[in-house]
């Protein structure tokens, strides 16, 4: 029998290229690598002031079925190399501090896997298939995988941010996130910032809906306009320890978020400090999604945040 799940962040890191063994069967669909100008294009003048206003853009149709298949695929398989029985580490929002290890530490330059909350079984054995009992894969997929770092490397991601006004930006962290069918835990409100410092306070997300992404299996959810009342707190680390540090103790008014529902090939793009949310998939579907987290090499990047890396981060080139 699997040894009892510890409730931890980190997992055991798949250092390289890609899984020992493992090669990438798939590559990313013709139309999504020769769209250099869609990503700018599909950013109006209007929509990038709806963006600045709320804190959050959703654009439909920038990567195609094929470009989406390619990363759900290749995750697959990263999966199935995976030896579930090696670690039984859990991802979990709640009590970040006090469940963050050296797994979760080191993972700024690995792959890691995490499960989900409720995967295992009072007897610590896996409820259902292991392909459909891991939360997320991070988090850094967009350097040490082939598939993973052509995608997030593409032209259209690069207009994207470009588009966003992000100047000199830098790759510094990606999670493919797989909100499994009927298990798919909750993420509280939160801001990227919390997790992800600069000064000045400067952090763009790009969320990409690798399949629909509805109410009901998941959808984002966010607070527009939040990004304007700062930065609520800071996950901080010292050496190997973690901490919370709250700036601002006044709570999100919740009632004012907002579902994103998106469909497969969208990407929302997401201020640092908007505030953002997502509820338990109790659905009979996945509802993948493909993260990243971009700031500007212009900006201090503090030796306190939990993401520290032995190599600078890189842009596109």
């Amino acid at each position: 029998m699997p040894d009892q799940p510890t409730l931890i962040f980190g997992l055991v890191a798949l250092v390289g290229s890609g899984l020992a063994g493992v090669r990438p069967q798939v590559a990313l669909g013709r139309r999504a690598r020769a769209r250099h100008n869609r990503g700018m294009a599909v950013v109006t003048p209007e929509g990038l002031a709806r963006f600045r206003a709320d804190g959050f853009l959703a654009l439909e149709g920038v990567f195609d079925d094929a470009a989406c298949d390619a990363l759900r695929t290749r995750a697959a398989e990263l999966v199935e190399a995976f030896d579930a029985d090696s670690h039984r580490s859990i991802f979990t929002t709640d009590e970040q501090a006090r469940r963050t290890d050296d797994y979760f530490l080191d993972s700024a330059e690995r792959i890691h896997f995490f499960f989900e909350a409720e995967a295992f079984d009072e007897q610590g054995r896996l409820r259902q298939a292991k392909a459909q009992s891991i939360n997320k894969i991070g988090h850094a997929l967009h350097d040490l995988d082939p598939v993973f770092a052509a995608f997030s490397r593409a032209p259209a991601v690069a207009a994207l941010v470009a588009a966003a006004g992000l100047p000199e930006p830098v790759l510094l962290q990606s999670m493919l996130i797989f909100k499994q069918p009927r298990i798919g835990g909750a993420v509280t409100c939160h801001q990227d910032s919390t997790f992800l410092h600069t000064v000045p306070e400067r952090v763009l997300g790009l969320w990409v809906a690798l399949e629909d992404a509805t109410i009901d299996n998941g959808c984002l959810w966010v607070l527009p306009g939040g990004h304007r009342e700062g930065l609520r707190s800071r996950f901080v680390r010292r050496a190997r320890a973690t901490h919370t540090v709250v700036l601002d103790p006044s709570p999100w008014d919740e009632s004012k978020l907002v579902p994103v529902p998106a469909k497969k090939g969208t990407v929302i793009l997401l201020d640092g400090l908007v505030p953002h949310a997502s509820h338990a998939n109790r659905s009979a579907v996945s509802r993948q999604a493909y993260t990243l987290h971009l700031i500007s090499a212009r900006d201090a990047y503090p030796d306190s945040n939990w993401l520290q890396r032995t190599t600078p981060a890189r842009g596109f080139a």
